[in-house]
C-alpha cells in the first residue's frame, strides 16, 4: 500500500492556549463539538493533527477544519474521521486511509499523519 502523503506538525502548548484566549471563536471554527470537550493539551495535539493532515493532503486551500475529527479508538489509539472537504481531497488523491500518531510532552504537542492509498 503506497504512502501518498506525509505530514508532521508541532504546537507550543502555551502559545496555543494564548491564541485560544485571544480568539475564542477559533475553537468553534476548528474543533468539532466532541473535540471541544477535551482539555487544552489534547486540543493542542488535535490542532497539530489537523495541520499535519493538511500537509499530508498537499495543503490545499478550502479545507473545513471540522471536516476532520480526531477520535480515540480501542485502547486510546487516535484515528482520523474525515468527511466533506477533507474526504473529497483525499478521494481525489486516491487516499484510502490515514494513520495518526499524537504526543504531548515538555510543553509541546505533536502529530504525524501518513496518508495511504490502496495497492
Amino acid at each position: 500500500m503506497p504512502v501518498l502523503g506525509l505530514g508532521i506538525d508541532v504546537v507550543a502548548i502555551e502559545r496555543f492556549e494564548q491564541a485560544i484566549e485571544r480568539s475564542p471563536g477559533f475553537l468553534e471554527r476548528v474543533f468539532t463539538p466532541a473535540e471541544r470537550e477535551l482539555g487544552k493539551h489534547s486540543l493542542a495535539a488535535r490542532w497539530a493533527a489537523k495541520e499535519a493532515l493538511a500537509k499530508a493532503l498537499g495543503a490545499p486551500a478550502g479545507l473545513n477544519w471540522q471536516d476532520a475529527e480526531v477520535r480515540r479508538g480501542d485502547g486510546g489509539r487516535p484515528s482520523l474521521e474525515v468527511r466533506g472537504t477533507v474526504a473529497a481531497r483525499a478521494a481525489a488523491l486516491g487516499i484510502a486511509r490515514f494513520h495518526l500518531s499524537l504526543s504531548h510532552d515538555a510543553g509541546i504537542a505533536s502529530a504525524v499523519v501518513i496518508a495511504e492509498g490502496d495497492a
